[in-house]
């Protein structure tokens, strides 16, 4: 079987390696993606469309049409129907930007698809501030339809960042919070984002927006993610922000939380005060931790399972014409489907664990019969050996000190390719963990290497500048 599964009119490879991978299975996942935004903010990095399109109802219409074909052809491929979804996430873009009839729609399609019992899995769903605070009966609706977590977007409190970040979050913040509690949500989600450049002299307010997340929100969970600047309108500050600025913002952070009662695993970005939740959705807990495998669904999306590897069309464009008429013409509309060689789907199954900061050896014996000490010898001794990984309980689990070599550790499992292509790379630091063992150390010395930039991505290069949907950066950042 090649790697990279041919691409035909009549799709007859694709649809038969989609067969064996998830034919047999007796319960799997679901995610559903909303490529809709009111408009693209800064750090944004993901599938969603320009949103003078996106915003239009007949845009996000024709979008649900195609969504609904989508769910019809996995069903007929896959047999969904005695499927048991025992996960199931709506993403985006801003899912909740759709109406309150799409979202319904995408909910009774899946229960008409799938064997789905609402009492078993908790659906989660994607929502901002502005929302959530002026449109109390679409938030409502969402837990009249069995969506029992709900996610939402606030990046930052201090709101002069978030405006240079495309936000304008500020008058809405509690009225979105009180909406959500008064529909009934228990399981209420806040997503933060920490390593924004720092200009020179400027306090980092990075502490204050976890204090102020707790007590002027107090959500069930607090979720933190590490900017990332490939693809973003920010690609080019990327070097402005070392590991040294990362790594303390994390780890403040984390203090903050455990003090007010929020926990989770090192390594793990979502704290919650929850027992015995990890405050992440059932679809992304055992996604990451069981590698139950999920189908995408949507413009973009990405399917995994124990042995392949697929993307939707739009991932890369950001457009939805070829995605649509895939669709149209009765074809899955994936862009490329893989199949992984047993090392490769064992790494990948390390890789995305390291979500939740380790790996579940149980799991992985389960998913392809060999055991992790096994499959990795010399990179679990050398994890062990340097003190980067410990075993707790049935996991290998990261230490502090892995922790703050997260992305190498994460590389470890990588293929010898993808190790070569990103030692090579430009930028980065030579001696970016120096701070760790000089008391003294003053990162003005740091000796970064030669910074030659990444390729533009697609809102950048000249022939789409004119086309750009995202607001210009503020001058400090431009």
């Amino acid at each position: 079987m090649p790697y990279r599964v041919p691409r035909t009119p009549s799709q007859k490879e694709m649809r038969s390696v989609l067969d064996l991978a998830y034919g047999d299975l007796g319960e799997m996942m679901l995610y559903v993606h909303v490529p809709f935004c009111a408009q693209r903010c800064q750090f944004c990095e993901y599938t969603v469309v320009d949103p003078k399109v996106g915003t239009l109802n007949d845009t996000q219409d024709t979008y649900f049409d195609a969504l609904m074909k989508e769910f019809d052809l996995y069903r007929d491929v896959l047999q969904t129907n005695g499927k048991k979804l025992v996960g199931f996430d709506i993403g985006g873009g801003t899912p909740s930007m759709a109406s309150i009839h799409n979202i319904g729609r995408v909910m009774d399609k899946a229960a008409s698809t799938f064997d789905m019992d609402l009492d078993s899995m908790e659906v989660s769903i994607e929502t901002t501030p502005k929302i959530a605070a002026n449109d109390p009966e679409k938030i409502k609706a969402y837990y009249n339809m069995g969506i029992r977590r709900i996610s939402m977007g606030v990046q930052t409190t201090d709101f002069a960042l978030s405006q240079k970040l495309g936000r304008h979050d500020t008058d809405y913040i509690s009225q979105a919070r009180d909406n959500i509690r008064a529909a009934g949500f228990e399981s209420f989600n806040v997503d933060l984002m920490y390593g924004f450049p720092l200009r020179a002299g400027a306090k980092d307010k990075w502490a204050e927006t976890v204090d102020a997340t707790i007590n002027s929100m107090s959500p069930d969970h607090i979720t933190l993610y590490r900017m990332r600047y490939k693809g973003t309108k920010m690609s080019h500050l990327q070097e402005r922000v070392g590991l040294q600025q990362v790594n303390e913002q994390g780890d403040a952070a984390a203090k903050i939380l455990n003090n007010a009662g929020y926990h989770g695993w090192i390594g793990k970005n979502t704290f919650s005060r929850t027992p015995g939740n990890s405050g992440c959705s059932d679809y992304l807990e055992k996604r990451v931790v069981a590698g139950i495998p999920y189908i995408g669904l949507g413009l973009g999306s990405q399917s995994f399972s124990n042995y392949t590897l697929a993307y939707n069309l739009g991932g890369v464009t950001k457009r939805m014409e070829q995605y649509l008429k895939s669709v149209e013409l009765g074809r899955l509309p994936i862009q490329d489907l893989y199949h992984l060689s047993l090392y490769s789907a064992m790494g990948k199954f390390c890789s995305v664990s390291f979500y939740f900061g380790g790996i579940n050896r149980a799991h992985f014996l389960r998913n392809f019969g060999v055991s992790l000490e096994e499959a990795f010898p010399d990179k679990v001794k050398f994890l062990l050996d340097e003190g980067l990984m410990e075993y707790i309980d049935d996991r290998l689990a990261m230490t502090k000190i892995g922790k703050a070599h997260t992305s190498g550790v994460i590389a470890l499992f990588y293929a010898p390719h993808v190790q070569k292509h990103l030692i090579d790379l430009p930028g980065g630091e030579l001696d970016a963990t120096a701070y760790m063992v000089k008391s003294n150390y003053d990162s003005s010395e740091r000796n970064p290497r030669p910074y030659v930039g990444n390729p533009l991505p697609r809102y950048e290069r000249r022939k789409f500048k004119k086309r750009d949907p995202r607001p210009e950066l503020s001058q400090d950042w431009a």
